[in-house]
């Protein structure tokens, strides 16, 4: 028996030695992926002027349209609606706006018309009045049967094979990754580990209101209405300052929503990189930049070059897209 597997181990084998060659095996051989690589070689190398200790080797990225897909709404937004759904299901008068009644009947466009209060609007109404366990406990059971309203594709799958390869390539030159995301840190909590290997503690985001109960003699926290903080444009810098305490030296996100982290952390001292996902596959993904309702990229196209930031072009970066 032992020699049929033998072939097994073999294939394994040359897998771990193509890993260890190519860090990078869903990314084409362009200028990006070699300016990625240089950086993490020069600050890992002792012998290098750039050198920086483990200690110091923060990295964080974006959620929405960095790791995972974002169209034609964020995913917790589809998460939102379906659970709005539910509770007006049970007590219509939770819809107390064209906003909700839209967002409650599946009408994206409808629901989108509030801009991003109306966005708040309906998160905060099918957020509110769960545990933080009960919530995140839903999150996941939402993920394993949501399927994305335009691809059919399990929304759980429309991961970026290329991110997730850079995640532990960094992870395994001694980084310590982060999400920085204006996603709902508690939605977010929930997945990350098993999607990134990013663990809960390492997860930074939007918050809203929540207070410490006791329910029927356990200890609880519970989910309130109203917003405690956005983690999004200048308040990403001001996430990572109050829970990492020091600036990352590698950066990645794909939206203005994203300047100001980008702009902060590589105005630090030292060897940094920004790097921004450009949405350029339309074939294979999405195509959107300066003009789209969500994931806007436009200041970080004009400014980001000049300022040594990798623009990552999807379609002529990214060999393969999912995983």
């Amino acid at each position: 028996m032992p020699h049929r597997l033998l072939p097994v181990a073999a294939i394994v084998a040359s897998l771990a030695t193509a890993a260890m060659s190519d860090p990078l095996p869903s990314w084409n051989d362009t200028d990006a992926k070699a300016r990625v690589v240089a950086f993490v070689e020069n600050v890992t190398d002792p012998a290098s002027d750039d050198y920086v200790t483990a200690a110091d080797r923060i990295a964080v990225f974006d959620n929405d349209g960095t790791l995972w897909a974002e169209q034609p709404i964020y995913f917790q937004f589809l998460y939102a609606m379906d659970r709005l759904a539910v509770r007006a299901a049970d007590d219509p008068s939770v819809l107390t706006s064209d906003v909700l009644r839209a967002a409650a009947e599946g009408d994206i466009a409808g629901a989108m018309a509030g801009g991003e209060e109306g966005l708040l609007e309906v998160v905060m109404q099918s957020h509110a009045g769960l545990s933080v366990d009960d919530f995140q406990a839903d999150v996941r059971a939402w993920l394993d049967t949501a399927v994305h309203p335009q691809t059919g594709q399990p929304i759980r799958d429309m991961l970026y094979q290329p991110m997730l390869e850079l995640l532990r390539y960094l992870r395994d030159e001694g980084f310590s990754t982060y999400i920085v995301s204006g996603g709902g840190v508690h939605f977010m909590r929930a997945f990350a580990e098993d999607a990134y290997g990013i663990p809960p503690s390492q997860v930074i985001g939007s918050a809203g209101k929540s207070s410490y109960q006791i329910i029927d003699g356990v200890p609880t926290i519970m989910k309130d209405p109203g917003i405690a903080f956005i983690d999004d444009k200048e308040g990403k810098p001001l996430g990572i300052d109050s829970k990492i305490g020091q600036r990352p030296i590698f950066v990645g996100g794909n939206s203005d929503g994203d300047f100001a982290m980008l702009e902060w952390a590589t105005a630090g001292p030292g060897p940094r990189l920004g790097l921004i996902v450009h949405h350029t596959d339309a074939d294979r993904e999405w195509a959107y930049d300066r003009d789209s309702h969500v994931g806007r990229l436009d200041r970080g196209l004009d400014e980001g070059p000049a300022r040594g930031w990798v623009i990552v072009d999807m379609a002529s970066d990214w060999a393969d897209i999912w995983p």
